[in-house]
């Protein structure tokens, strides 16, 4: 039996060398795959993409293939989550569940040859929940604290349910899901004291049957100012169409240069 952590993850294929000085996004895959998954996955909005470095870290937790993964991917495990989602995920203390998450992040940007600033996070489902709440944390802690490690300009949500996760102590509460409790099934209704009004891109499929979990992320924990939302007809996947890709590599470029990103 494989051990729940393995940090020291093989990373994922590196950007082309020719966008070492661009700015660049972490983009933070789903569960149950892998960032080089992920980046497969993404492959079409990586095209409409060149004026960014997009780089992609791997989870710490070892898990099985999440759904539609096999037999496409099958030869590309082991497979790996952010977060626990089901009772046979092992229990794990929240502090610990922090600093494996932020280990296995801060080892892909340290692994990353770029030059270019940080300024966006990525992610697809469960790793679009992670995008939110990193961004969140960025911005409760320059609110408490004064300062946050990171300066993420804003993140892209690719069917990000609810709840937030709680990575420090200013967003312990009711309202968001501690890093080591199991995330699905978790309910809070009313309004969240916990909203972030760092931009964001939302990013729903229509036919996804997790729609009105998206929505609810959407609704409860995101000021709708800073919020931008692109519905496309699609099930629980990255869009890889021409024309269900380009509306958001256009809103992707727009949002950053309003917040001064030089692309």
């Amino acid at each position: 039996m494989t051990s729940p952590i393995l940090s020291r993850a093989p990373s994922p294929l590196p950007p082309p060398s020719s966008t070492l000085a661009l700015p660049r996004i972490l983009c933070l895959h789903g569960g149950g795959v892998t960032g080089e998954i992920f980046r497969l996955q993404a492959r079409a909005l990586i095209k409409h993409l060149p004026a960014f470095r997009l780089v992609f870290a791997d989870g710490p937790f070892l898990c099985d293939a999440g759904p539609g993964i096999i037999p496409v991917y099958q030869d590309h495990g082991p497979f790996r989550r952010w977060l626990r989602w089901l009772p046979e995920h092992p229990p794990i203390d929240d502090e610990s569940a922090v600093e494996e998450v932020l280990y296995n992040i801060q080892t892909a940007k340290d692994g990353d040859e770029g030059t270019g600033a940080w300024v966006g996070l990525l992610g697809f489902s469960q790793g679009a929940k992670l995008s939110s709440s990193l961004l969140y944390d960025q911005q409760v802690r320059v609110e408490k604290e004064g300062k946050a490690e990171t300066e993420y300009k804003f993140a892209v949500l690719l069917a990000g349910r609810s709840p937030l996760v709680s990575f420090c102590e200013w967003s312990k509460s009711p309202a968001c899901v501690a890093a080591g409790e199991i995330s699905e099934g978790f309910h809070y209704e009313g309004e969240s004291p916990h909203v972030l009004r760092l931009p964001t891109i939302h990013v729903h499929g229509l036919n996804d049957q997790g729609l009105h979990l998206h929505r609810k992320m959407l609704r409860q924990y995101h000021d709708p100012r800073a919020a931008t939302v692109i519905e496309w007809e699609g099930t629980h996947r990255v869009p890889i169409k021409k024309t269900d890709v380009e509306p958001i590599a256009d809103a992707i470029y727009k949002l950053a240069r309003e917040q001064g990103v030089d692309v």
